[in-house]
């Protein structure tokens, strides 16, 4: 997992360069009735809601990407867990939601690729109140405590888990953050974040075990270098300050 354009980064909000070519992201098939069944699994390492490929990303991004899978990154009741940090800031969590370019026949074909992976993300906060989005993942995971377990989630609209505005985020080129770490994610990092309850954190941080029938917690990789990598932001960051020459 070496490499140059690893992920996840810090993101600094005073590098990073507006680019008035992003366009809003836009979500389409998101929204699952009840009836569709998905398979949330503890794969030892986090997790993961498998996606039916009817949800796709139509917009945001040059070329048509389809999810697969999203899964989340936490801390521990001590200290927060997200992957990504915002000013040498680090949220409480993140969720990841994992898409492929169409152009390629499957997810595991796509990984190889340089346009192969776009993936969204999003931090998690502690606010006031459930959230009842979160709340349709979260409720299941007394089912699968131990590695390998699985459980079948009725479908219910994924745009929930993601903010409401997906016109401001951040853009960089990264990689898978577990291994093998291929370096063939776009990434975007939503500006908006997502409240769950203090119970919904607390449930997210302290239900699933590993193999070694530890809690599953601190499940995210350290910041990697950006090796003259440039963050690109959907608006503006900083207020634009004139310079007078010399």
């Amino acid at each position: 997992c070496g490499g140059t354009k690893q992920s996840p980064i810090n993101v600094d909000t005073a590098q990073a360069i507006f680019s008035p070519d992003l366009r809003p992201i836009q979500l389409s098939g998101y929204s699952l009735p009840a009836s569709k069944q998905l398979k949330l699994k503890n794969n030892g390492h986090t997790v993961v809601l498998e996606l039916p490929e009817s949800l796709a990303l139509t917009g945001g991004y040059a070329q048509q990407y389809r999810a697969v899978q999203l899964h989340l990154h936490w801390g521990s009741p001590l200290g927060p867990g997200s992957e990504h940090t915002v000013n040498g800031r680090r949220f409480p969590a993140e969720i990841h939601v994992v898409h492929y370019n169409t152009k390629y026949d499957s997810f595991t074909e796509a990984m190889v690729h340089s346009d192969g992976l776009a993936v969204l993300g999003a931090f998690l906060e502690v606010g006031h109140g459930e959230n009842q989005y979160y709340h349709e993942i979260l409720k299941h995971l007394l089912e699968i405590q131990e590695v390998g377990q699985e459980t079948l989630v009725p479908g219910f609209n994924i745009a929930g888990l993601l903010p409401a505005n997906l016109k401001s985020y951040f853009h960089y080129n990264g990689s898978l953050t577990t291994p093998p770490c291929y370096q063939t994610v776009k990434w975007t990092i939503f500006n908006q974040t997502m409240l769950l309850s203090h119970h919904q954190m607390s449930m997210l941080v302290s239900s699933l075990r590993t193999d070694d029938n530890k809690l599953l917690q601190s499940n995210y990789r350290p910041e990697q270098n950006l090796h003259g990598r440039r963050v690109l932001a959907s608006f503006q960051t900083t207020p634009s300050v004139k310079h007078s020459p010399g």
